[in-house]
């Protein structure tokens, strides 16, 4: 309340301040001229300095890439970067060849060019996975040139943004550049949208992948300009009311247009116009409807940052989608956002009262407008989101966000000065960072204005499905490869049947939706399974299903949401302590101890040898016991070798022969156990023990 207070305090200071007629704040109305003034000797940064020479001192051209040399001097604890590391390996981050190019479309004219950049092995043509700056390994990079950006932190905080909403979006590191010994200034060496585990993490395709499943997935498209370099894929109706023969083009960003097979285009464009037709008729089942067909959270989160940033390009430029194999179609990830929060190089279109999906420029596909003025459970759902994320706290409230902008600000203040100095392109840098925080204030009481109620779905009536079991990294069997062995139990804990239908993993890594008309009754469970075959064959059980794709055998975040998005259960396990280590590779499955725990928590999960318990061949009494145990036997006792017993993470505490004569069916165990829960485990019997 205090926080909203604040705002509508602010909004009064901005309006009485405004010096149009309209009811904007604008950025100041000075020219910035982009100049080549005087040189700059670049000593020290507070940043790290990114120092490239290319062969023979070549012009860095358009394309192809020309040959070079990558230098990053780092220091990773904070301290100042100096120019005279320049050879020092305690402080290069990377040092090592490169091929590079000018990149951008409209920027790429301007004398402080961007950059995109691949980092090669010493053969000049293998590419080579490296950490850069702290970023997860890869070899594609970008240079960000900040084009029109006097603030310098558009497209950085945008990506923090959408990323601080769980989408995956570039993460960013600001530098200091220096090419052939000309400095070149403040830039943002980021990560660039392509399929990758730590990217766009979707399954990688071939020319093969023309049947089902495997023309499902993956893609990314890209919607962007028709004259662009890249041959245009289709076309779309799009929104501009002023010209209704307005057309978006799409294009195929992966695979390549060069190497996609006409199977998959046919397939990827048939999802596009699939949706566009569902979303038109307002189709909302979760059944045949555009619900089925497209992860609705990531088309929430996708507009909620379009629309809170007022972006001028989105929807139809620069605008990506994708799609992982038998998954369904996502928005994003977001990229290039330099003409947002108020200020437009072009125009006056990045307002603060209007929406970006529909403004009469420009704007996307029809699909976009079908969602939030025609969809009524899409709406309600956009102003949801938006009521969560600007509470006080979140990402998308006030004092977050310029709160940020503010710790922004400080760390690239150094590097705007000798940036001007350079290029005079960020002149009024103070100014513009100031007005863009109140046109902040403006736009975020105006979609508390104009958002709309969310009580429709404010209450979601969400199934007791709870993440019981999960099998990440199998041991190899025989000649049954570990991944083919992997699994998820899913437990019903509640007496009613709950109806499957819509219900999926929300998360890319895996892909499942449950078909419709499926269900599982109350206090039952079903298990989902990487490879049906091995599953049958080795553990001799039928699962309820097959999911795409593989865990992860280090951590991976599982979302079993309804058909809408909302989370029903949610884990995201670790390979380490505290989470039981015996389930890394080591034979064991992870296991809930008790469906009513918060199975979120490591000490809720036990590590499990064997795939079931066989309560009905072996038993043990008391439990809970205070010490002496009774295991009771069946006839399959005979020839097993050990009883053992394990600890939550995975650590044998206790072991034993299985001594058992002749027509005995029951031992005495006296372990030294303190209090806690443990799991007796022979041959492929797992049992749990409380002990008291």
């Amino acid at each position: 309340m205090r926080e909203r207070l604040c705002l509508i305090w602010f909004f009064l200071l901005a309006v009485f301040a405004a010096k149009a007629q309209n009811d904007a704040i604008l950025f100041p109305n000075t020219e910035v001229i982009h100049r080549d003034a005087a040189p700059v000797d670049l000593i020290s940064s507070n940043l790290p300095i990114v120092v490239i020479e290319t062969d023979g001192g070549v012009t860095i051209p358009d394309e192809p890439k020309v040959l070079g040399t990558m230098r990053i001097i780092w220091h990773q604890d904070g301290s100042r970067n100096f120019m005279t590391d320049i050879d020092n390996p305690l402080y290069l981050n990377y040092n090592g060849r490169i091929g590079i190019e000018t990149r951008g479309y409209t920027s790429q004219f301007l004398p402080k060019k961007p950059y995109g950049l691949t980092t090669l092995k010493d053969d000049n043509v293998t590419n080579n996975n490296v950490s850069v700056l702290g970023l997860p390994k890869e070899n594609d990079w970008i240079l960000n040139a900040l084009a029109y950006d006097q603030t310098g932190m558009r497209d950085v905080l945008a990506y923090e943004l959408s990323a601080s909403l769980g989408q995956y979006a570039p993460r960013c590191v600001y530098c200091e550049v220096v090419v052939n010994g000309d400095y070149k200034g403040l830039y943002v060496f980021s990560e660039k949208i392509k399929v990758d585990k730590d990217r766009v993490n979707i399954e990688k395709m071939d020319s093969l992948c023309n049947g089902y499943p495997e023309v499902t997935g993956g893609y990314i498209v890209l919607v962007d300009r028709g004259d662009g370099n890249d041959p245009v894929a289709w076309s779309m109706v799009g929104n501009n009311y002023w010209n209704n023969n307005y057309y978006v083009y799409y294009k195929h960003r992966y695979p390549k247009p060069e190497s996609i097979t006409q199977a998959q285009h046919d397939y990827i464009k048939s999802v596009f116009f699939d949706f566009a037709a569902e979303a038109e008729n307002q189709n909302e089942s979760i059944i045949d409807g555009y619900p089925a067909i497209i992860d609705v959270p990531s088309f929430l989160d996708f507009m909620m940052i379009a629309e809170y940033t007022s972006n001028v390009d989105v929807y139809s430029l620069s605008t990506f989608f994708h799609k992982d194999r038998n998954g369904k179609l996502r928005a994003g990830p977001v990229w290039d956002y330099n003409l947002s929060f108020g200020y437009d190089e072009f125009g006056d279109r990045s307002r603060y009262d209007v929406w970006q999906f529909y403004n009469g420029n420009n704007d996307g596909s029809r699909f976009w407008t079908d969602l939030m003025f025609n969809s009524p459970t899409f709406r309600c759902y956009f102003a949801k989101r938006w009521n969560e994320l600007s509470a006080p706290g979140q990402p998308l409230s006030y004092f977050a966000v310029t709160g940020r902008i503010n710790e922004i600000d400080e760390l690239i203040s150094e590097a705007v000065v000798r940036d001007n100095q350079r290029w005079w392109k960020m002149p009024h840098h103070a100014e513009y960072v100031a007005s863009m925080k109140n046109w902040i204030q403006l736009r975020t009481l105006w979609l508390d204005n104009n958002v709309g109620s969310c009580q429709a779905c404010a209450e979601v009536d969400l199934p007791p499905l709870v993440i019981s079991k999960i099998h990440y990294h199998p041991q190899d069997e025989g000649n049954i490869v570990g991944d083919r062995l992997e699994f998820i139990e899913i437990t019903n804990n509640g007496a009613a049947a709950v109806d499957l239908t819509g219900v999926y993993f929300r998360e890319l890594g895996i892909t499942y939706s449950f078909p419709a008309g499926s269900s599982v009754g109350g206090h039952e469970a079903l298990t989902l399974c990487s490879d049906s075959l091995a599953f049958v064959s080795f553990y001799d059980a039928i699962p309820f299903g097959q999911f795409t794709r593989n865990l992860s055998n280090k951590s991976q975040n599982l979302v079993l949401a309804d058909a809408w998005g909302n989370v029903i259960d949610e884990v995201c396990y670790f390979d380490s302590s505290p989470w039981p280590v015996q389930a890394d590779g080591g034979g064991a499955y992870l296991e809930l101890i008790d469906l009513n725990l918060d199975n979120s928590l490591a000490e809720s999960w036990v590590a499990v040898l064997g795939i079931a318990e066989h309560e009905d061949l072996w038993t043990l009494y008391p439990n809970p016991t205070s010490g002496e145990i009774h295991l009771r036997v069946g006839s399959d006792a005979i020839g097993l070798d050990e009883i053992a017993i394990y600890d939550l993470l995975g650590r044998k505490v206790y072991a034993c022969p299985c001594a058992f004569g002749e027509g005995q069916t029951e031992l005495t165990l006296h372990p030294r156990l303190s209090a806690g829960i443990y799991v007796l485990r022979t041959g492929n019997h797992a049992l749990k023990i409380v002990v008291r």
